[in-house]
């Protein structure tokens, strides 16, 4: 499922249950601390998928403990983002030299619980979303523009450290499968940033799953 939203130059591995092989580093189980069982499993499970994606990438297995605002923190020269969710754990890595930064995220493919579509979207998104759920009612468009605006985020902020809310871009899926990204006025706006970009997007077996990849180039 993952492999449908990322270009070749990203690898990135998947399960639909947590792996009981799955272990942690010192140092993340030291990040992690004292939470209960399934946050451990989750946790564990989501970095099992990224040591197999680093893998792919020919590099030996590092800690990735989570760093500032949570994000992990990935091995020099790499790029990468994580992401779960109930019956869903995936991991996509790059190298830094064909990728500037990444982001994925994965959501059930459900309709968002009552009042979070006001809270998450622009005036144009919120229309746009109607007028897709009644063209193609298949798709719960409110939960793909949320998965599409939490991708957007995992790929802004490690590239510029810069909080991205949910009013910073405006979000636009198409029945595609990509969706079009326009960053609203940031102040200073990072250099070298694109204030317009484009992610993907699929739906299956219950999930829908979001990609935002920017080319070394960008």
């Amino acid at each position: 499922m993952i492999d449908d939203v990322l270009p070749a130059a990203v690898l990135g591995a998947e399960t639909f249950g947590d792996e009981p092989d799955g272990w942690l580093f010192p140092e993340e189980s030291a990040a992690l601390g004292e939470v209960g069982e399934p946050r451990r499993r989750e946790f564990t499970t989501v970095r099992h998928c990224a040591r197999r994606a680093i893998g792919a990438l020919g590099l030996a297995p590092v800690p990735l403990p989570p760093g500032t605002r949570g994000a992990p923190r990935w091995p020099d020269g790499v790029v990468g983002s994580m992401t779960h969710c109930a019956g869903y754990r995936a991991a996509a890595a790059a190298r830094r030299a064909e990728v500037r930064t990444l982001g994925i995220d994965a959501e059930p493919h459900a309709p968002l619980p009552e009042g979070v579509l006001e809270y998450i979207a622009l005036p144009e998104e919120a229309s746009h979303v109607a007028r897709l759920s009644r063209r193609s009612p298949d798709v719960c468009w409110d939960r793909l523009l949320f998965c599409a605006k939490e991708a957007v985020y995992k790929a802004w902020f490690p590239a510029t450290h810069q909080w991205l809310g949910f009013d910073g871009a405006l979000i636009v899926p198409a029945t595609d499968g990509s969706f079009h990204v326009r960053v609203l006025a940031q102040r200073p706006q990072p250099a070298g940033v694109p204030v317009q970009f484009t992610g993907r997007w699929v739906v299956r077996d219950g999930l829908v799953l979001a990609s935002v990849v920017w080319p070394a180039t960008v």
